[in-house]
């Protein structure tokens, strides 16, 4: 992937996708797959915003059984089916443990009458995934023994045992992302971060372009289409409001939802779901009480998640130390025994999706149930110009396909889809995740441990070879950063072949150096010095390059370097 500008102002193409995040991307990906002539820009980098602070979840619909929305759920099973089938290297099973108290509506009675009504609801949910590590099992229960043998500090008055269902979990968000965007580009799309829409172009009644700004220059030129996908999430409203002669679209609510990583690791592979402080109003058949998660994730946990109304602008999302204290007490009252102190957290992370409609001081939420679809014709008579809004990073590939439906019949070229759901991602390609493991350990040379290949092939799946030219044209770049499983050779293919255009690129989106919190200095200048030597950085522009990346991270824990090798040492 080239940062190419000049392909952008120079070609006229049948769509213009606006954004970087999961929706965006996977539009992109099913556009070019179509045939279609195709433009990606995002303000910032790919995967950047809201795709890059999701809890990591792969949700296959369980949870709208409890609304008998058995569209959303078939929905749901379908998308997760087809990302573990597509992407096996950065999708996996996660199985989740439901505790069971008593016989009621928090028994083994109740919830297993439901989660075998799921299983059957969901018979095909592993149609096509030819690795049995990514087929998504049947439920089943726990005895109170074997509970309490996964959690020895759970809650254990009253308790029958557990319930355990499976969802998927994503290994790295920001690379599924980037692996769209690359897949895209594969099948002749052009994209380029660091772009961003200025304004939507409109001759008459129909939209034909955008002016588009070069955010590392000032530069500002005009990219011409036919059609326009407006997928920019929470920044998408922004752009139709600020363009000149297009009437806006009504202000969504949105959710910030967070959550936030700790320094702690079960020795299992297993969730654990407990109870919270609020319950869901639009459930028909719901438990005492929404729940929170405590998920194992690499070598940390993540914690969450938590919901909340957001009235501010999108590029201010924050989560405050306020905000921590009262996530980590609700989820201490709601597992005393896990005794989450301030200073476990290493991260937090937060994005905003659409919300429902809720009362001003509202307690127990109401959830946003479906993503944004907005056709501009029929709502405005604005030809050319669709508007999508994503609210869960499960269904983008769904709801991607259906807006290039849309824009598709205005271009005259049918209703056709790609298959988006059975062609594997960039780096996909994968029968059996585990056997590409052992092979690439086995077959390279340059005497890089298990651990560092596994990581290899979760993020770069098939192509991984291509990041290993690099150590074994150098040496010195075979050795890892830090206490990382993350190659010197990574960074250079984040910049030469991945469109990373800062230091911040190749720490948060491309590579593993931020999983677990701040790497370090040390990480962090050695990484800063191989960039700037690919792009001429001096040495205050490397410092500034840090500073930036160091005001992510929390300030106000006192997690150290030291801290997370102790996590690491013990995963």
């Amino acid at each position: 992937m080239k940062r190419n500008l000049d392909l952008l102002s120079d070609s006229e193409f049948d769509v213009v996708v606006i954004g970087g995040g999961i929706f965006a991307a996977c539009a992109a990906c099913d556009a070019a797959m179509r045939g279609l002539s195709v433009a990606l820009i995002e303000k910032a980098d790919f995967g950047s915003g809201t795709s890059a602070n999701s809890f990591k979840m792969v949700h296959g619909g369980i949870r709208y059984l409890q609304h008998a929305d058995l569209v959303r759920l078939h929905q749901s099973c379908r998308e997760r089916s087809a990302l573990l089938r597509t992407a096996p290297h950065l999708v996996q099973p996660l199985p989740i443990v439901i505790p069971t108290y008593g016989h009621g509506k928090s028994g083994k009675e109740y919830l297993g009458a439901g989660m075998l009504l799921y299983d059957v609801l969901t018979l095909g949910r592993n149609h096509g995934i030819t690795d049995p590590s990514r087929r998504i099992p049947w439920s089943h229960f726990l005895n109170r023994v074997q509970v309490i043998d996964l959690f020895p500090d759970i809650k254990k008055p009253g308790l029958t045992g557990a319930a355990v269902f499976s969802d998927g979990q994503m290994y790295n968000p920001t690379r599924l992302t980037l692996a769209f965007v690359q897949s895209a580009v594969e099948h002749g799309a052009v994209a380029a971060n660091y772009t961003e829409a200025v304004t939507l172009l409109r001759t008459g009644d129909h939209v034909q372009g955008i002016k588009a700004r070069d955010v590392l220059t000032g530069d500002e030129f005009e990219i011409r289409a036919r059609t326009v996908l407006n997928a920019a999430g929470p920044w998408a409203e922004g752009l139709v409001a600020r363009s000149p002669d297009i009437p806006p679209v009504p202000a969504g609510t949105y959710s910030r939802d967070a959550c936030f990583v700790i320094k702690r690791r079960t020795t299992h592979p297993f969730a654990l779901a407990v109870q919270g402080r609020t319950f869901d109003p639009d459930a028909l058949l719901s438990r005492p009480a929404r729940h929170l998660f405590v998920v194992p994730w690499r070598n940390y946990s993540l914690v969450g998640v938590w919901h909340v109304v957001y009235h501010r602008p999108p590029d201010e999302v924050t989560v405050t130390e306020q905000d921590l204290r009262g996530f980590i007490d609700e989820i201490n009252w709601a597992y005393p025994s896990l005794n989450i102190s301030l200073d476990d957290v290493l991260m937090w992370n937060a994005g905003l999706v659409p919300f429902g409609e809720n009362e001003d001081g509202s307690e127990n939420l109401s959830y946003g149930k479906r993503s944004h679809l907005i056709d501009h014709a029929r709502e405005q008579g604005i030809e050319g110009l669709v508007t999508l809004i994503g609210i869960r990073y499960t269904t983008a590939r769904g709801d991607a396909a259906r807006a290039i439906d849309m824009l598709a019949a205005k271009l005259g070229k049918g209703r056709k889809r790609a298959a988006t759901d059975t062609t594997p991602v960039y780096g996909g390609d994968i029968p059996d995740f585990e056997q590409l493991v052992q092979e690439a350990t086995r077959n390279q040379s340059l005497g890089l441990s298990a651990d560092v290949m596994r990581a290899l092939v979760h993020n770069y799946g098939t192509e991984y070879a291509n990041v290993l030219r690099y150590a074994e044209q150098d040496p010195l770049l075979a050795e890892t950063l830090g206490d990382s499983y993350v190659l010197k050779a990574e960074v250079l293919h984040a910049v030469r072949s991945e469109m990373a255009m800062n230091l911040a690129d190749v720490v948060f989106q491309r590579t593993d150096l931020a999983t677990g919190g701040n790497p370090g200095r040390d990480t962090l200048e050695n990484c800063a010095r191989l960039i700037g030597n690919e792009f001429g950085w001096s040495p205050a522009r490397i410092e500034q390059e840090i500073a930036t990346v160091e005001k992510r991270f929390p300030s106000f824990t006192s997690a150290t370097t030291a801290d997370r090798q102790s996590v690491s040492a013990l995963a």
